[in-house]
């Protein structure tokens, strides 16, 4: 059973999301849509987090913690071909 603590936690994440998605679809410029792609992949973290919080598992944060060092990878990766970097 999950407490409504992680309800409220969960709707608060996904309203954060919802947010971000938005900000990635309007995006006047591709840093911005990056950055906001990068945020929503902290969401998702914070997501799983909660999850394995909530559901008392340590599995979820032991895959956060891997989905968090490849966004992070991922995030340079785009930033350096940005900048000109990648050819």
């Amino acid at each position: 059973m999950i407490f409504a603590e992680f309800f409220y936690g969960a709707m608060a994440i996904a309203l954060g999301a919802f947010i971000t998605l938005i900000r990635i679809m309007l995006g006047p410029s591709v840093p911005d849509r990056v950055v906001g792609v990068d945020t929503l992949n902290t969401l998702v973290v914070a997501g799983m987090i909660l999850l394995g919080a909530a559901y008392d598992r340590v599995i979820y944060i032991d895959i956060a913690i891997v989905y968090a060092l490849l966004s992070y990878i991922g995030t340079l990766v785009i930033a350096k071909y940005l900048q000109g970097g990648l050819e």
